[in-house]
């Protein structure tokens, strides 16, 4: 087994996201833009419903072990449709953002900065942030 590169995490902040429920579908998310397009009412707010929906049919078809979540103040542009959001089952948890720390020499390396994800896999729940060096940790008690 090839030794992976030591690595630091570094504690960001603790957010409150809004977590997809466990059951869902592509049907679903279209459902879900038919009910929060009551609460968009301007062309702005309709574009980042969209962009929202857009990235919940990408986790759905991706089939991920993650949860799908969404910080809570990327949500608050559909105002009263979070009342909406709660009735379908989506919970509010806090999750922990962190950013990794590869030792000196390794950050311009992606293969190494995959090692360390793929080592984490195997220790937590986690979805990492864009192609960033952030990931998001959720908390135990939602994903066992």
């Amino acid at each position: 087994m090839k030794e992976t590169v030591k690595f630091g995490l570094d504690f960001i902040k603790l957010e409150n996201h809004y977590l997809l429920p466990r059951v869902t579908s592509i049907v679903l998310t279209q459902s879900l833009y038919d009910i929060l397009f009551q609460y968009v009412i301007t062309p702005e707010k309709e574009e980042r419903l969209k962009e929202f929906i857009a990235l919940l049919e990408e986790h759905i078809k991706s089939k991920s072990q993650t949860p799908f979540s969404i910080p809570a103040a990327e949500l608050g542009f559909i105002g009263e449709g979070l009342e909406e959001l709660k009735l379908l089952n989506w919970m509010e948890f806090p999750v922990a953002e962190f950013s990794i720390r590869l030792e000196e020499g390794a950050e311009d390396s992606p293969e190494e900065m995959e090692q360390v994800l793929e080592l984490l896999e195997e220790m937590l729940t986690f979805k990492r942030k864009g192609d960033s060096n952030s990931i998001y940790v959720y908390p135990g008690k939602i994903v066992t």
